[in-house]
């Protein structure tokens, strides 16, 4: 009796995510015939794989650490599709998780899609490249990549090709797989699509396994170039619910499966160990949204935001020996490394200080160490911003060379302590874009590097496709914050104003300094880069990007 009424409800689940046209079932429910898969109870050896001409990789139940899909759908739930529609999800998860005990943990994903999806644009859908690659790599499992990425060639002399079979919908899973893991450009991403109506999701997924798996069952059955070869091995982990449904398993000579034993012992593949380095990334979320940090989001949102007022409150109306004090009770604190530098040389003449650029708030905390006012200089800021900002208008460049020499010549000759931020843009990883070399070909007294890094608990305050005047009032609202501030080494560009150097030398060798005293890694890569990584475009309005992170020049890295 238990029997038949999960399958009915099964079935009822099936006719709400499918539809009513005779589309196939989802794959927890269709038989599986193993009588030509040997499935082995434990993960495959490197002898076994060495073997191998092609492997079948179950990104959930063979690659992740993580049990739980819910927390990569909560971040498209909130990062593009916002607060409320989050809300929505985390109310419905209790009655999704128990559908996907009864019915299949299938029934779960495609309700937790419906949620996510539903209504979004696909044209301006950027969680799948922007947001989730972080959170995705730091869930890879290091026991598990090895495996894959040590695949030797078989025994037809090439390279084990790998496809990806996931759960996830492949705008979400795919970015990650292939800009990040996939070495190869034979590997396959066998994931389902989100179908479209009138340019917006409909919230409802491909039939069946989709049509990527298919394809990809194509090329291993009928042994294309790509494919040479029948010793198709499967890795999977978990129940292998999706896995042994999927169509993809029956192309599989054997199939590994890592108990849940073995896979609690797995460990998060390092940083330094990231096929391609991730230096970009999106979103506001500081943290992975799984449902009990989604609850203390939710709740905290009401009092951030009336502690974001008070705190800007404090921040403008205050002097900064009393504002800070009462800042750092709120949980706002800020750490100077060091000791600030002695004042300019030239009372008559401004210090110009060249610090990387964190989050916009950056010149408030310099000229908060200093104890001194300063005038900040950025190519873009919003009014709203501006209107913040405790220290005063910031003087707007507009990326001309002449023009923004001469605009920062001018406060520094007359008298004013100028901060800039070489980089032209934020990056909240442990990384130091480029530096533009103008700063070197101002000052007559040097410049002084002021090396800052920044921790937010729950909210970032940077965004490149998201709405920027928020930003500082997205800082405001975390809970606890820290800025650290050092004053690094006066640097003498001297000999820049005397030919007897490049500016981009002096440039190169402030950006060494701060990335030594912050442990950060120098690169070249540009706000242009950036951009074309996040967001599809240079920044500007109507601007076409690349479609994919590999086309901007991962290249760019310095060793």
């Amino acid at each position: 009796m238990a029997a038949a009424q999960n399958f009915l409800f099964s079935n009822f689940l099936s006719l709400l995510f499918h539809g009513s046209g005779g589309g196939a079932p989802p794959a927890a429910l269709r038989p599986h015939s193993s009588e030509k898969v040997c499935i082995h109870r434990r993960a495959p050896d490197a002898a076994r794989l060495a073997e191998a001409t092609a492997l079948v990789v179950d990104v959930e139940g063979g690659l992740l650490l993580s049990h739980s899909l819910f927390p990569y759908f909560m971040l498209v739930a909130v990062e593009a599709g916002g607060f409320f529609r989050a809300l929505i999800l985390l109310l419905l998860y209790p009655a999704i998780a128990c559908a996907g005990a009864i019915g299949g943990g299938d029934v779960a994903v495609r309700a937790m899609a419906f949620v996510a999806f539903c209504g979004l644009s696909a044209a301006r859908f950027r969680a799948g490249r922007a947001v989730l690659p972080r959170w995705l790599l730091e869930d890879v499992g290091l026991e598990a990549f090895d495996a894959v990425r040590r695949r030797p060639s078989g025994a037809a002399g090439k390279r084990a090709v790998v496809v990806w079979a996931s759960r996830m919908p492949r705008v979400m899973v795919e970015p990650f797989l292939k800009e990040y893991l996939m070495a190869d450009a034979a590997d396959v991403v066998a994931a389902r699509e989100m179908k479209v109506l009138w340019g917006f999701y409909t919230g409802l997924m491909e039939e069946g396994d989709g049509e990527a798996a298919s394809k990809a069952r194509k090329k291993l059955m009928e042994g294309e170039s790509a494919f040479v070869g029948d010793d198709v091995v499967g890795i999977s982990g978990g129940s292998m619910e999706f896995f042994l449904g999927n169509t993809l398993s029956s192309s599989c000579k054997e199939v590994y499966v890592v108990s849940a034993e073995e896979k609690s012992k797995w460990r998060p593949l390092p940083r330094r160990e990231y096929p391609r380095p991730l230096v970009f990334h999106d979103g506001r979320l500081a943290f992975l949204p799984t449902p009990p940090a989604t609850v203390a989001m939710l709740v905290w949102l009401p009092f951030g935001a009336a502690l974001a007022v008070a705190r800007l409150t404090v921040a403008i109306v205050l002097p900064y020996r009393y504002a800070t004090l009462i800042l750092a009770a709120t949980g706002q604190s800020w750490r100077l490394r060091g000791s600030p530098p002695p004042s300019s040389r030239s009372p008559s003449r401004g210090q110009l200080y060249v610090c990387n650029h964190r989050t916009l708030i950056d010149p408030v905390y310099v000229s908060i160490g200093l104890d001194r006012p300063v005038r900040a200089v950025s190519y873009s800021l919003s009014r709203l911003s501006e209107l913040l900002s405790p220290i005063g208008r910031t003087v707007h460049l507009a990326r001309d060379r002449v023009h923004d020499g001469a605009a920062m010549a001018r406060l520094l000759d007359g008298g004013a302590h100028v901060v800039v931020c070489p980089e032209g843009t934020t990056c909240r990883e442990p990384y130091l874009l480029r530096f533009s070399p103008l700063f070197a070909e101002l000052s007559s007294q040097g410049v002084v590097p002021v090396a800052l890094a920044v921790e937010t608990a729950m909210f970032h305050a940077t965004t490149a496709g998201g709405w920027k005047s928020m930003d500082p009032l997205y800082y405001m609202a975390n809970p606890r914050m820290c800025y650290t501030l050092e004053f690094l080494d006066i640097v003498d560009t001297t000999p820049v104003r005397n030919g007897a150097a490049a500016s981009t030398d002096v440039a190169n060798r402030v950006q060494r300094m701060m990335a030594a005293a912050l442990g950060y890694e120098c690169t070249m890569l540009t706000r242009k880069d950036k951009y074309l990584m996040l967001a599809g475009n240079d920044g500007l309005v109507g601007a076409k990007g690349p479609t994919r992170f590999s086309e901007c020049g991962w290249t760019l890295l310095k060793p």
